[in-house]
C-alpha cells in the first residue's frame, strides 16, 4: 500500500472546514464575531494569544506548502499562510487600529462577511478534499 502525506490537502481541508463552520456559526449567532473582537480589544492577554496563535498556524501553513507554480492550490495555501503571518504581526503591534477596522465592517456587513467566509471555506475544503486519492 502506497501512503503519502499531502500537506497541501490536509492544511487546505483543515483551514477550509474551520472557515466554513466559523461562517456557519456567525450566521447562526449574529453578533458573535463582534463580541469576540470587543473582548480581544479589551484584553492584552487575548491580543497576545490571538496574535501568537495565528502566527504559529500561519507559519506552519506557509512552511509545509511548497511553492510549485504548477500546483495552484499549494501556491494559494502558501499565500494564505504568509498573509496569516502578516496579519498576526499586525495584531501583535497595532491591534487597537486593526480591531476598529473590523468592528466598523462587522457592524454593517456581518451577514456578508459570514457568508463570504463560509463560501471560501467550502471551496477550499472541496478543492483540498479532491486531492485525496
Amino acid at each position: 500500500m502506497n501512503e503519502t502525506f499531502d500537506p497541501t490537502a490536509w492544511s487546505g481541508l483543515v483551514l477550509g472546514m474551520t472557515a466554513l463552520f466559523a461562517g456557519i456559526g456567525a450566521l447562526r449567532k449574529p453578533g458573535a464575531w463582534r463580541t469576540m473582537l470587543e473582548e480581544v480589544e479589551k484584553s492584552p492577554a487575548l491580543q497576545f494569544l490571538c496574535g501568537m496563535l495565528e502566527l504559529v498556524v500561519g507559519t506552519v501553513v506557509y512552511l509545509i506548502n511548497p511553492w510549485v507554480p504548477a500546483d495552484l492550490l499549494a501556491c494559494v495555501m502558501k499565500g494564505i499562510g504568509g498573509l496569516m503571518m502578516i496579519e498576526a504581526l499586525v495584531i501583535l503591534s497595532f491591534v487597537d487600529l486593526y480591531s476598529q477596522f473590523w468592528l466598523k465592517n462587522l457592524t454593517h456587513m456581518h451577514r456578508g462577511w459570514a457568508m463570504t467566509t463560509s463560501l471560501f471555506g467550502l471551496v477550499l475544503a472541496v478543492l483540498s478534499a479532491a486531492r485525496f486519492h
